[in-house]
C-alpha cells in the first residue's frame, strides 16, 4: 500500500512537472500577461506623476494620499479622437467627432488647439464640444467659435447646442456686424434666447437642459458667453483671468434671483433650485422656468502679447480641479515639463492637444464622476499686429 501510494506521487510529480515544461504556449501567454499588468502599472504611475508634477514644488502632503495612487476605475470610458487635417471634407468629418485637432493658417503663428471629452462613470455621454474655425467674418477678419456644453437629463439640448448655436451667433454677427452701437452682450444674450425658444419647442426635451460656455475668439477680443456652471479660463502672462463665472444655486446673487421669482434652493447632495437642478442657469428645463433661466454672462476681455491660452471646461474638471490647478497643468505641458502622447497624434505636435488629454486624465484620477469635456486653445502668437 505505501509503495503504491509512492508511485502515485511520483508519475503526479513527473506530470506536472512535464505540464511546466512541455506548454510553451502557456508561458508565453503568461509572458503577455506580465507585460499587460506592467503597461497597466506605469499607466497608473504616470497619473500620479502628472498629480504630482502640477504643485509649486512643495512637498504636499495631500498628493501622498490614496486617491493619488488609486487606479482609475475599470468602468471609464475615454472617447478620443485626435487628428490633423488640410482638407475641408476631413474638417467636415472631425468636427463631428468628440474630440479633434485642427490647424489652420493664419497671418501670424497658426492658432492650434485640442479637445477631449470622456464619460467617465456616467452611463450615457452628455457633454457636447463645438469648435468652428472661421465660422463667420467680423470687420473683413476670420472669427473662430469654441463651446463647452454640459448636458443634464438626457444629451438632446447639449447636441443641439453643438449643431445650432454657432450658426446663430454667425447669422446675427453677419446681419449686425456693422451696426455702429455693436454691442457683443445684446448680441449673445439675444442668440442664447433663441437657442432656448428653440429647444423650448420640442415637447419631448422638457426636462432636459444643458450649460453652455462659449468663447468667440476675434482679431482683438475675446468673447465669453456663460450659462450654467462650466468655465471659461484664460491663461495670461502667468496669471489666471477667469473669463466666466459659475451659476450655482448658492451663489448669493443667483439664490436672491430664484427666491425673489419664488423659488427655493434646497441643500439635497448639494444645492439644487428646487431640490432638483445643480446649476441656476441653463438652456432648455423649461419645467423649472422662471427660477432657471438661459441669460447668459458675457465678458468682453481685450486681448494681449502676453495671452497664452484659453481654457473651456465642463463641471467635470473644475469639480475637483481650480483653474489655478488647470493653468499650471497647461503651461507646464507648453514648456515641455509634461508630455502627454495623444492617440492618433504620436507624430504631431500639438501640445493644446496634450493639455486637454492630460487636463480629463487628471480629474479622472482625483475622482471625477461625471462627464468631462475640455477645450485648450492656443493663443501664443496668434495677435495680429495692427
Amino acid at each position: 500500500m505505501q509503495k503504491t501510494t509512492m508511485k502515485n506521487m511520483k508519475r503526479h510529480s513527473s506530470e506536472s512537472s512535464l505540464r511546466r515544461v512541455d506548454s510553451p504556449v502557456g508561458a508565453v501567454t503568461k509572458l503577455e500577461n506580465v507585460h499587460r499588468r506592467r503597461l497597466k502599472i506605469r499607466r497608473m504611475k504616470y497619473s500620479c506623476q502628472a498629480k504630482i508634477h502640477v504643485g509649486n514644488g512643495s512637498d504636499d502632503g495631500d498628493l501622498k494620499t490614496e486617491n493619488a495612487r488609486r487606479e482609475i476605475h475599470e468602468s471609464v470610458e475615454i472617447s478620443l479622437s485626435l487628428a490633423t487635417s488640410s482638407s475641408s471634407e476631413e474638417d467636415d468629418q472631425l468636427s463631428k467627432q468628440n474630440g479633434e485637432v485642427k490647424h489652420y493658417q493664419q497671418q501670424q503663428r497658426p492658432l492650434s488647439y485640442g479637445s477631449v471629452s470622456t464619460i467617465g462613470c456616467r452611463k450615457e455621454m452628455e457633454d457636447a464640444v463645438s469648435m468652428e474655425i472661421g465660422f463667420t467674418m467680423k470687420d473683413g477678419e476670420k472669427c473662430d467659435f469654441f463651446g463647452v456644453y454640459d448636458g443634464h437629463g438626457g444629451a438632446q439640448v447639449a447636441v443641439s447646442c453643438r449643431e445650432r448655436l454657432y450658426r446663430i451667433v454667425a447669422e446675427e454677427v453677419e446681419m449686425f456686424w456693422e451696426d455702429r452701437e455693436w454691442d457683443w452682450e445684446r448680441v449673445m444674450e439675444g442668440c442664447f434666447g433663441k437657442m432656448d425658444r428653440e429647444v423650448a419647442g420640442d415637447a419631448t426635451v422638457r426636462t432636459v437642459g444643458s450649460t453652455a460656455v462659449v468663447a468667440v475668439v476675434v482679431k482683438e477680443e475675446i468673447v465669453v458667453a456663460n450659462c450654467g456652471d462650466s468655465r471659461a479660463v484664460l491663461g495670461r502672462g502667468g496669471e489666471v483671468v477667469e473669463l466666466s463665472s459659475d451659476h450655482k444655486p448658492n451663489r448669493p446673487d443667483e439664490l436672491m434671483r430664484i427666491e425673489e421669482a419664488g423659488g427655493r434652493v434646497i441643500n439635497w447632495n448639494g444645492h439644487r433650485v428646487l431640490g432638483v437642478l445643480a446649476t441656476s442657469r441653463s438652456i432648455g428645463d423649461q419645467y423649472l422656468r422662471p427660477y432657471v433661466i438661459s441669460k447668459p454672462e458675457v465678458t468682453v476681455t481685450k486681448r494681449t502679447n502676453e495671452d497664452e491660452f484659453l481654457i473651456l471646461a465642463s463641471d467635470g474638471l473644475w469639480g475637483v480641479m481650480s483653474s489655478e490647478i488647470a493653468c499650471q497643468v497647461v503651461r507646464k505641458c507648453f514648456k515641455g515639463q509634461i508630455r502627454r502622447v495623444c492617440h492618433g497624434n504620436e507624430n504631431q505636435s500639438n501640445r493644446a492637444a496634450e493639455a486637454a488629454t492630460l487636463l480629463s486624465e487628471i480629474a479622472l484620477a482625483k475622482g471625477s464622476r461625471d462627464n468631462t469635456s475640455v477645450i485648450v486653445v492656443d493663443l501664443r502668437g496668434t495677435l495680429k499686429s495692427s
